[in-house]
């Protein structure tokens, strides 16, 4: 017996008749987290975790029909228990405990192992099925620890403050932003926001989340101002006039797709840091493992290659096709 089918609208759960993470509207949508790929406006109704909620609100309209919970607290809907539980990608990321019958399936959304000092902790759930994201799931993307990572970073800022230069780093507007500005060395200089960052936390610290009070770029801050200091601006601003106003400046990404040899050449950044908010290779197959699940159903990543992979060791995976995006190639602000 089943819980969760692939449908065209997105993965549903007959039994309680609501659906995961839907790319099409339906009457009851049970959200993974808020980024645009797993939260879509149209739903009649969502349920999500409670730090996802003025972000959801702020991105879907402040109208929407929401409900919340806190990690681990368990719903019931048509007899299906329902419980949210902490998946580590970013604020009020959560993975779908489903339950019913004895039956357990769940779905992990995105997901990250390693502590970010920002989001909870992922945690691992013992489960008969489990759907997993593999965005990097090839051996080949194996991140370093953040600390050596925001190191690289501030050096970085430091040598352009040292030349009289701004540095303008591009990363998701949610989750990657905020885990940047609590790293942050703020004795070298300056610090401002994209304003669509600065309106993601404005929507964050009302769900309760402590981050530097950063002031947003603005038309009235003169120029000389940014000499020296860092821009944390979304993939979406790469490129644009929006940019002129802090030259001199040089850019740079985080992405695990950095990772890669010639990515950055190809995102026409000046320097790419390995940062990346998804599981690398050695935390895929650790929470897979972890969960003991008896079914591995892969989403959105290198799937066919990491099913095979799986396969190989034993484990009885396959290929789920989904609407969701993961870590986007393009200049998408996710």
């Amino acid at each position: 017996m089943k819980l969760l089918k692939s449908t065209d609208s997105g993965l549903f759960c007959e039994q309680g008749g609501f659906y995961i993470d839907p790319w099409k509207p339906v009457k009851r949508a049970v959200i993974t987290h808020a980024h645009a790929d797993h939260s879509r406006w149209g739903m009649a109704h969502y349920l999500a975790h409670e730090q996802s909620k003025s972000v959801m609100k702020l991105r879907l309209g402040k109208d929407i029909s929401l409900d919340t919970v806190r990690y681990g607290e368990r719903i019931t809907v048509q007899g299906v228990h329902v419980s949210f539980h902490p998946a580590g990608h970013i604020p009020g990321s959560s993975q779908i405990r489903v339950e019913y019958k004895g039956r357990v399936e769940v779905v992990s959304g995105d997901y990250k192992l390693a502590a970010d000092g920002l989001s909870e902790g992922f945690e691992p759930i013992s489960c008969h099925s489990f759907v997993s994201e593999c965005t990097f799931g090839l051996p080949i993307y194996q991140w370093e620890d953040q600390r050596v990572v925001f190191d690289k970073i501030n050096a970085w800022w430091a040598e352009n403050a040292a030349n009289d230069r701004c540095s303008v780093l591009f990363a998701y507007a949610l989750g990657k932003a905020q885990r940047i500005m609590r790293n942050l060395d703020y004795s070298i200089g300056p610090a401002w926001v994209h304003g669509a960052i600065w309106n993601t936390n404005e929507a964050l610290y009302g769900d309760g989340l402590d981050l530097p009070l950063l002031e947003k770029v603005s038309e009235s801050i003169p120029k000389s101002e940014y000499r020296k200091a860092m821009i944390i601006a979304p993939p979406s601003a790469m490129g644009s006039v929006w940019l002129k106003k802090f030259s001199p400046y040089r850019t740079g990404i985080g992405s695990g797709w950095m990772n890669i040899r010639g990515a950055r050449r190809r995102r026409a950044a000046d320097v790419g840091f390995v940062l990346s908010d998804h599981a690398d290779w050695s935390e895929l197959n650790e929470a897979i493992a972890a969960t003991g699940a008896e079914e591995v159903l892969l989403t959105h990543g290198f799937t066919d290659s990491y099913t095979r992979y799986l396969r190989e060791r034993g484990i009885n995976a396959s290929v789920l096709n989904t609407h969701f995006v993961g870590e986007a190639t393009d200049a998408l602000d996710l």
